[in-house]
């Protein structure tokens, strides 16, 4: 046999142990003795009286990693101590609950109506990390770098008189920059749009000229001339693409200016809208059709006739994609993919509309129309709001992303501020052109309004009009060629399919419950009998003479029993429910005593 020498591993250990006790732990400053310890910072005045936690030495039970979590937990309860300074704001940093309702999206979870315990564990984890990404939004909110304004005249001074020159000498040389002017005047006028991240701009000259530039650096990406009359252009999802609108058929050109696809099925279009996140072309043509072209696979998604007559009045709602139609009967209306009739209809003017906007978040439509009449409706209720009269009337509209409205009388282009809250006299901004106008559009990003005429291209300064700060995530205006690339494989991945485009996009998440009893109820009469019908109860057959007559007849009425108990149960919680809304009433309601009370039971 094999003999196993005890007395050998046990000196082995015991010498282990006293190495152990006798090697010196290295201290830290914390746990030096506080009786001998001094700070840098005010050993001019002494020693420091500050009470340390009693310093836990390693024994030869505990290892070394049980006395730090024992000294932690030891150190908890007292108050957080920093070079032997109290911290005087322990903890992390509040939130003010206005921030955090900022980031809020939706209602919270409700976890108690769930029964099923995986789902409802998975639901309460995307409520835990919804939770902290909406604290952490609002707690990164504090240190975005850039702050909104608005331009401030002195005393009794109106804003409106201020010319776009002396704006441009008095901010800094970067913003004086994107105050310009191009002097076009062959192939005018001009239509404008601006990319999605702000950095690209597309001129469209209505006798045949096109021009694709970076309007930071001022750097000519294409420029051609497709001898043909231009309706319309717009950027498609990324700078590398943009659709043209030319005299009989829609083409598709690259940043270079070579044709890429010229689209027959699409022709006479006069106005056009890109719906980013559907990846949809949306047209209107001179014979009343409203058609949608997908660009992710080239096909055609739906064409509806409108039955209205010439279509050159087009918007779109950028929180639900809902495209927005101006009728010359004086009439708005709402259209989808999904639907060929107008979802709504709503009579905005007495004449022919003229030009409509929408607004970023989806709330305010403004119109106008050939009664010189300028309208913001609220879409939610459809209900007008305001209502000015313009002399001149307005020939083009466009919300920027603060929510001002630019609005383009004749030759003059007028920017208003919280136009759709209160009544406004007289207009933020105003600026005057050769001739008349014919594009509109904020920059994205930027305080900067395009405005394309007749003799060119004009880039106004309007502060406050932009968002300050933009997400690098969705549109970074600095990404590089591989950012851009991986944004846009990421975006067809995620691209919302067009029957999901409604007007309320929060009942997508909703259980239609009408339309399930709907489809049950056809089924039920398809197959002859119910399916989910809860089966009468039939008990198993058990053995050793278990299944007898008299024990099956027991376990049935068990389980009848059962069932009429709770059937019981849930009829005694409605009535004390209904007694207890009565009683809570009653209470509410001014008390009332006649001589009929005394009969009262």
């Amino acid at each position: 046999g094999v003999s196993i020498n005890f007395t050998f591993f046990a000196r082995r250990v015991e010498k282990k142990m006293a190495a152990r006790k006798q090697q010196q732990k290295r201290k830290r400053y914390w746990e030096a003795d506080p009786n001998t310890r001094t700070d840098v910072g005010t050993a001019e005045k002494g020693q420091r009286d500050t009470e340390r936690p009693p310093e836990n030495k390693p024994s030869v039970c505990n290892p070394p990693g049980d006395d730090l979590k024992k000294r932690r937990t030891a150190t908890s309860w007292k108050k957080r101590v920093f070079s032997g300074r109290e911290d005087p704001f322990p903890g992390p940093a509040p939130i003010p609950q206005e921030a955090i309702n900022k980031f809020r999206r939706g209602e919270d979870i409700k976890l108690g109506v769930i029964s099923n315990t995986k789902v409802k564990d998975r639901l309460d984890t995307l409520d835990t990390v919804y939770k902290h990404a909406q604290k952490q939004a609002a707690r990164f909110h504090l240190l975005l770098p850039e702050e909104a304004g608005f331009l401030e005249g002195d005393d009794g001074e109106d804003t409106c008189l201020i010319q776009q020159q002396d704006i441009a000498d008095a901010v800094d040389i970067t913003s004086s920059s994107k105050y310009f002017n191009l002097d076009l005047k062959q192939f005018g006028p001009y239509r404008v749009n601006y990319s999605r991240n702000g950095r690209h701009l597309l001129l469209a000259g209505r006798r045949g000229h096109v021009a694709a530039l970076d309007w930071h650096t001022k750097q000519l990406l294409c420029e051609t001339n497709v001898m043909e009359n231009i309706h319309d252009a717009r950027w498609l999802h990324t700078e590398t693409m943009f659709a043209v609108a030319q005299k009989k058929w829609l083409y598709i050109y690259d940043n270079q200016g070579i044709e890429l696809h010229c689209v027959k099925r699409f022709n006479d279009v006069l106005r056009m809208e890109f719906l980013p996140y559907h990846f949809l072309l949306a047209t209107c043509s001179a014979r009343g059709f409203l058609q949608y072209l997908d660009v992710s696979v080239g096909k055609e998604v739906t064409a509806t006739c409108t039955k209205s007559g010439r279509l050159d009045v087009m918007a779109q709602n950028p929180s639900n994609a809902i495209i927005h139609l101006g009728h010359s009967q004086g009439t708005v209306s709402l259209w989808s993919p999904n639907v060929k009739e107008p979802l709504v209809k709503m009579l905005c003017h007495r004449g022919s509309v003229r030009a409509v906007a929408v607004d970023q978040t989806g709330t305010y439509m403004a119109t106008s129309g050939l009664d010189r009449k300028l309208n913001v409706y609220d879409i939610r209720s459809y209900r007008r709001l305001h209502s000015y009269f313009i002399p001149s009337g307005a020939s083009q509209l466009a919300f920027s992303q603060r929510n001002l409205l630019g609005v383009a009388c004749g030759n003059t282009i007028q920017v208003y501020k919280d136009i759709h809250q209160a009544t406004v006299r007289t207009p933020y901004l105003s600026h005057s052109v050769r001739q008349g106008v014919h594009g509109l559009q904020f920059c994205p990003h930027e305080d900067v309004l395009g405005v394309g005429h007749g003799h060119g291209f004009t880039s106004m300064l309007v502060p406050g009009s932009a968002e300050a700060n933009f997400d690098a995530l969705e549109c970074n205006p600095f990404r590089s060629k591989k950012q851009r690339q991986e944004w846009e494989v990421k975006a067809l991945l995620e691209k919302v399919q067009p029957e999901l485009i409604t007007l309320d996009p929060s009942k997508l998440g909703q259980v239609d419950f009408i339309t399930m009893d709907q489809k049950h109820q056809e089924r039920v009469e398809r197959l002859g009998f119910d399916p989910f019908e809860k089966k009468k109860f039939e008990p198993k057959r058990k053995a050793k003479g278990k299944s007898s007559a008299k024990n099956v007849e027991k376990r049935k009425k068990m389980v009848a029993s059962g069932e009429q108990r709770e059937i019981i149960r849930q009829s005694i919680e409605e009535k004390l429910k209904c007694r207890a809304e009565r009683e809570a009433k009653d209470k509410l309601a001014p008390c009332q005593t006649t001589t009929l009370d005394r009969f009262k039971k």
